[in-house]
């Protein structure tokens, strides 16, 4: 009896270092968005004049990625695309989400349906305590009951905007907690978003691994920075205004490095993966009323935000694993934003959603630095400031397209609904272009003729690819 009772209890003991085991191994996850960053916005991404200490030590201490990409040009469809690993397009989100105002287009009943599944509704079913500061904007109707809340789609704790920081990143009135409006807050948005963070962080259950998904409203207009950054800036500026950008990247760079300090405090440094990132390159100077202090840069990639060529959707990407043996230093492997969710997924242990997923775990990479890209990236924005509404990038090589319908070229689309879709799916793709990234980054050598069997090779997987796209396309209809 006595030895019955024995082996009970190293069972028993055994089952729990099991379980402790399985408990420590899944890492804390946080994730940081950034919002217009342009690709060469920060020092360790050759920006001649601005200074991100932290986020370059972030990059040293693991692994920078030069070619990541999100999952949109723009920002609402690059934020569905990141929370579900599929394109965008699929979910119905093809443009940033306005507000309610009533339009043919049925623009205004966009958002985040309640059949979409996301990475933090995945984490906590798999024991995540979950997060969301800042940014929001998957949603027309935001903070209504007409539309899901962030809280629907696994976030236990949400302090969020709708879109941008109001009236500017300088003591913005417009945040709301859980449901309820804050009113205005001292200080500027990067600072207050990470501010919110730590103190969930420092208020969570203990017992459990956290999901923290951090969301700048920087460096989207309207722009305000701390004078004392500004004044940094002013003498290798052009004017104020740029000196106003430059401050407000340091100034993200600064909330990132508290954040990181608080992390290594509190002891969440042995097992806590981080990735940054942007949702879209950079914004234009001057492209719309509001957008005087839109000094971002694209490095040396060929247009900007709402563009298809690169420098519309390749952004900074860097990713630590603190605590962890990873690969560190500089990688070329080909990532993507709707990577996150089959990779948090294989490291943490959970259930992916029983769907077509567009993205596809990076877990080797991290480990490795190296990984064989299986599934191609394809981009269709119908909105595109350039001519080419879709764009696929394999391999080394990308391939864009214009869209055709008879004898007239598509016009620009800010959603698809049912007055539309007919046109949409029945257009042609025409005008091909094709560019070797490897030696090309700024798409300035179209090889197509030089390299006709890449070529038909490459518009052979992109017709495959854009059919299969389509035909999972949401299609918006008013419900009389």
């Amino acid at each position: 009896m006595k030895n019955y009772i024995f082996l009970l209890s190293v069972w028993a003991l055994a089952l729990h270092f099991t379980a402790c085991n399985q408990e420590i191994s899944q890492p804390n996850i946080v994730v940081v968005l950034c919002d217009d960053l342009g690709y060469g916005d920060l020092s360790s991404f050759g920006h001649p004049i601005i200074q991100t200490p932290n986020l370059d030590q972030l990059a040293e201490d693991g692994i920078k990625l030069t070619n990541c990409y999100s999952a949109a040009p723009v920002c609402s469809p690059s934020r569905a695309g990141l929370l579900t690993g599929r394109s965008p397009n699929k979910a119905g989100i093809y443009d940033f989400i306005p507000g309610t105002r009533k339009s043919k287009d049925c623009r205004d009943l966009v958002h985040l349906q309640k059949h979409e599944q996301t990475i933090p509704a995945m984490l906590k079913n798999a024991g995540y305590t979950t997060c969301l500061s800042g940014k929001w904007h998957c949603s027309s109707r935001f903070n209504s009951n007409v539309q899901p809340k962030p809280d629907y789609f696994g976030f236990d704790h949400w302090f969020a905007t709708h879109n941008n920081a109001a009236p500017t990143h300088q003591n913005p009135k417009n945040f709301i907690r859980n449901g309820e409006e804050v009113g205005e807050i001292a200080g500027f948005s990067c600072q207050i978003v990470v501010e919110e963070a730590i103190q969930w962080l420092k208020k969570k259950e203990k017992d459990k691994p956290f999901y923290l998904q951090v969301c700048f409203h920087e460096p989207h207009e309207p722009i305000a920075s701390p004078q004392n950054l500004v004044d940094k800036y002013l003498p290798d500026s052009e004017n104020e205004n740029q000196a106003q950008y430059f401050a407000n990247v340091a100034n993200m760079d600064q909330a990132v490095g508290r954040l990181v300090q608080y992390l290594k405090y509190s002891g969440n440094d042995d097992n806590t993966l981080i990735f940054f990132t942007s949702d879209n390159g950079p914004e234009t100077l001057n492209r719309y009323y509001r957008a005087t202090r839109s000094y971002g840069s694209p490095g040396d990639l060929k247009g900007m935000k709402l563009w298809t060529s690169e420098a519309g959707f390749r952004v900074p990407g860097i990713l630590h694993w603190m605590g962890q043996n990873t690969f560190k230093g500089t990688t070329d492997a080909v990532v993507s934003s709707l990577d996150l969710m089959p990779t948090f997924a294989e490291l943490a242990g959970a259930t992916l959603p029983d769907r077509k997923l567009d993205g596809e775990s990076i877990a080797t990479l991290i480990k490795t630095g190296k990984q064989e890209r299986a599934k191609p990236l394809i981009w269709a924005f119908y909105n595109a400031l350039n001519e080419h509404r879709v764009a696929m990038r394999s391999g080394d090589w990308k391939i864009l397209c214009r869209l055709k319908n008879d004898t007239s070229y598509m016009p620009q689309l800010n959603n698809i609904y049912e007055g539309n879709a007919t046109s949409v799916k029945n257009a042609i793709m025409t005008d091909f272009e094709l560019y070797n990234m490897k030696d090309d980054i700024g798409e300035s050598e179209n090889k197509a003729m030089e390299y006709p069997e890449v070529f038909n090779r490459m518009k052979k997987q992109l017709e495959k690819e854009y059919a299969d796209l389509l035909d999972e396309s949401f299609v918006w209809k008013r419900e009389e």
